[in-house]
């Protein structure tokens, strides 16, 4: 009894002492956290080498956590049933939060606090080999970090001690957030130095998306231009608009699935349409083709972006100032080019200058950030938009795709039977409405029958648009409809995609029966109604769907417009049986 109570007395004396560790480690995770905010938006653009000491001072503070936690009688304590959770929680957590700081982070800030070569000038570069070296140690990181988010989720939760869940949830919490961090980290040191022209100078499409017209990818591509990369030097020419590539043909072919839903669209010949799909894959292959026709010189890849993604770099190298003495700035880039633009010019050549103007004048902004100080700060924010969706990528050589593939910011539908929920909008009139278009999409489950899962899908769509005093050419219907509109009536292609194997059994518009088109794309099942939404209405599409039993929540598809889209995904109600 005497050992017992001593065993007792130690864990009471040591928890409580690891539990000021622990949260003495916490405070210098969170210290880590802001300097790493404020070097992604604050216009000095922070050293994140200065996160060393942060890092330094979470390590000790963890260690002494994860010595006071081990030992026999807390061994022993973690084995009791029920009784012992908390001190299982607890010696798990110290664990985690010591292998992350010793051996996660370290080799993180290292990296981005060497990423440039001279971080004095302008003029510096990426510093490729620095990236190359550090590839072994950030894989390594990567392992690690995955491995200990999951053995941190496997933890006890609801014990009988608060403060212990807390931790834990607290533990999870910033491991969700590192370990994606991480690969993401240990991705680009894999395949950066090659794609920045380490052995060979790179060239590169970036597509500016305008989403004031929705297309699967995001919006209309209406401007382009070049991006070079060599030895890690970035530079930017040969800036153009949809107009000069009217004329391009790319002969690429996607097989039947692909012809027989978008063949009568033109995408390969109709440079505006070739990203109707949402698997920038498409779009990316039929623009490079067309691009290197039309210039007679290879693209290595496409980047994709939108105002607002502009709008988050902007945020970074603070705003930038075109030659008639207009503002570019993050707080007005979207506004500026989705909406105040055909206000402002009637002529479609003089708008079009001037989009090329901001994209110039961006990029103009962008490249000393990228050379210099800001870099690490630029870094932070392009991950922001990566992970939204407003920056997309592919690359023609395979064995970069294939890693790229395996990051969101890919723009690929998964090709996996994990359950998926996408919903797409394709402007189908020609407008410019797509600016005051409102989405939402709710995803419940319902019971199980011997067929599959029952599935309702309700997708919401609202034209915001005001029914007077938008310019014309923001309202003008090239589809020419046999029926009467008014002007800002918009008509939309929605496609609801579906998970591999899904049955759709009924469909209904604001309460009444609808027929959609139904086809398959990289695997899963699409299904498209034509709508017309007039100004200030809202349309419901319900389909009710069979899918393959699961329990894991659906793959959301991110198609960034204007006003992003609200989705609820409603939990699974047991399966009776």
């Amino acid at each position: 009894m005497g050992l017992v109570l001593a065993g007792a007395a130690w864990i009471v004396v040591t928890g409580a002492l690891a539990r000021n560790e622990l949260l003495a480690a916490q405070r210098s995770l969170v210290a880590l956290q802001s300097l790493r905010t404020a070097g992604a938006s604050a216009v000095g653009a922070q050293d994140l080498g200065s996160l060393a000491p942060e890092v330094r001072s979470a390590a000790a503070h963890a260690a002494r956590a994860h010595q006071y936690t081990t030992g026999p009688a807390w061994f022993l304590a973690a084995k009791v049933p029920v009784l012992g959770d908390p001190a299982r929680t607890v010696r798990g957590a110290a664990w985690a939060i010591h292998r992350v700081t010793a051996d996660v982070l370290p080799p993180l800030v290292h990296t981005v606090a060497g990423l440039t070569a001279d971080a004095r000038g302008v003029a510096s570069r990426v510093d490729l080999a620095a990236l190359r070296r550090a590839a072994p140690s950030l894989e390594r990181a990567a392992r690690l970090a995955s491995d200990t988010r999951t053995r941190s989720a496997e933890l006890p939760s609801n014990t009988w001690l608060p403060a212990a869940d807390r931790a834990r949830t607290r533990l999870n919490g910033q491991l969700d957030r590192l370990a994606p961090a991480t690969a993401d980290a240990a991705s680009v040191a894999r395949v950066l130095p090659a794609m920045m022209g380490a052995q060979v100078e790179r060239r590169y499409l970036v597509i500016f998306q305008n989403t004031a017209e929705a297309r699967g990818t995001g919006g209309l591509p209406g401007a382009f231009a070049v991006l070079t990369a060599s030895q890690g030097k970035l530079s930017f020419d040969d800036f153009g608009n949809d107009t000069v590539m009217a004329g391009a043909r790319a002969t690429v072919d996607f097989g039947k699935e692909y012809a027989a839903q978008y063949a009568h669209n033109a995408p390969t010949t109709t440079w505006v349409n070739a990203n109707l799909s949402p698997h920038f894959p498409y779009a990316a292959q039929i623009w490079a083709e067309a691009w290197s026709q039309h210039s007679s010189r290879k693209a290595d890849g496409v980047i994709a972006l939108d105002p607002g993604a502009m709008a988050g770099l902007l945020a970074v190298t603070g705003p930038a100032r075109l030659a008639d003495g207009t503002t570019v700035s993050a707080g007005n880039i979207v506004d500026l080019t989705e909406r105040a633009s055909y206000a402002a010019f009637t002529d479609t050549t003089e708008r079009k200058g001037f989009f090329l103007d901001v994209a110039r004048a961006t990029a103009a902004k962008l490249l000393p950030a990228a050379h210099g100080r800001r870099l690490p700060a630029l870094l932070s924010a392009l991950r922001t938009e990566l992970n939204d969706g407003r920056v997309i990528m592919w690359s023609a050589h395979p064995s970069e795709q294939r890693e790229l593939r395996r990051q969101h910011f890919a723009g690929t539908l998964p090709d996996s039977p994990t359950p998926f929920a996408g919903l797409v909008v394709n402007n189908a009139a020609g407008t410019k409405l797509d600016y005051y278009l409102d989405r939402r999409l709710d995803w419940e489950p319902r019971q199980c029958t011997r067929y599959g899962r029952n599935i309702t899908v309700t997708a919401t769509l609202a034209n915001r648009a005001p029914a007077s005093g938008l310019p014309a050419y923001v309202t003008q219907r090239v589809d020419k409809p046999l029926y009467a509109t008014k002007p800002g009536d918009n008509r939309l292609l929605v496609s609801y995609y579906a998970s591999t194997g899904a049955v759709l059994t009924r469909a209904t518009l604001d309460g009444r029966t609808a027929l959609l088109n139904s086809a398959t794309e990289q695997g899963h099942p699409v299904f498209t109604l034509d709508m017309e939404l007039p100004a200030q209405s809202t349309h419901t599409l319900k389909l009710y769907l069979v899918e393959p039993p699961a329990t894991r929540e659906p793959v959301m598809l991110n198609q960034p417009l204007v006003r992003p889209l609200q989705s609820n995904v409603r939990p699974y109600p047991r399966c009776g049986g």
